[in-house]
């Protein structure tokens, strides 16, 4: 038996047993309670994917700074950088790799709630089939049709979600340091400079993912997005006030960090 029909017998046989309480949604149910499961035995990565962030953000007036003080010196720029991750302790990648290894648990839930395993694309979610997509439902019934509603909310609740992290994700990009031009190399790279307008759009597009995959794997989508914004906002609720205290912190030994560097 394959992992993925591992899994699905093991969803089917959680499905059976919370039956009681959710009734013929239970497969539904299953499919939310173990996205949440997962998610949270993967907090702490998520958790050392933030520290890793916000080491960064620390760092990032003095960064700002370097920047401008050696803008026409690639060499003695990317020294003096560094230096200053050695000083600190951090690394231009810290956040990455936690972020990295919880991405083969994502594409593995993925692919399970696309193809199934186990019956799981079976069952439905009151009416509307757990392996049927959108298309078919707009077929039997229009979009507010009995089928059409279960994606309805799917989508009002994924349009919810992606409004909140665009409206967090462009005022962060709003208090964050405007890096000096040429970067660290000199030479910003092609597209880069709208990179960062464009990052908090891209959320709406797990609106067109709920859209064309199969029901379940829309439930996965919404369940693990909400959680993944709910997550983002609790452990980033004091990066602000930290990197404000940095801020304030770098300006206050700036004065004495300049005379110490004079001969």
């Amino acid at each position: 038996m394959s992992v993925f029909g591992f899994l699905g017998e093991a969803l089917a046989q959680g499905a059976e047993a919370i039956t009681p309480l959710f009734g013929t949604v239970s497969m539904a149910a299953a499919i939310v309670l173990f996205t949440l499961a997962v998610r949270g035995a993967l907090h702490p990565l998520a958790r050392a994917a933030v520290r890793g962030e916000k080491a960064r953000a620390a760092l990032a007036p003095r960064i700002a700074e370097l920047q401008r003080r050696h803008k026409g010196d690639p060499e003695r720029l990317k020294k003096a950088m560094a230096d200053l991750y050695a000083k600190s302790g951090a690394s231009p990648l810290a956040g990455c790799l936690p972020t990295l290894l919880q991405l083969p648990v994502f594409f593995l839930m993925y692919h399970l709630f696309s193809g199934g395993g186990g019956g799981l694309l079976d069952h439905t979610l009151l009416g509307a089939s757990l392996g049927g997509h959108w298309g078919e439902a707009l077929a039997d019934g229009g979009v507010f049709g009995p089928q059409g509603r279960v994606y309805l909310v799917l989508f009002v609740l994924m349009a919810a979600v992606a409004t909140w992290n665009y409206r967090r994700g462009r005022a962060a990009l709003a208090k964050a340091p405007a890096p000096a031009a040429g970067g660290a190399n000199g030479a910003a790279l092609p597209g880069m400079a709208s990179l960062p307008k464009v990052l908090p759009l891209l959320s709406f597009g797990m609106l067109i993912t709920v859209a064309v995959v199969p029901l379940a794997a829309g439930l996965y989508t919404v369940t693990t997005t909400t959680w993944t914004a709910c997550e983002r906002a609790l452990l980033n609720r004091d990066r602000d006030l930290d990197r404000d205290r940095g801020k304030r912190r770098w300006r206050r030994n700036r004065p004495l960090a300049r005379a110490a560097a004079r001969p």
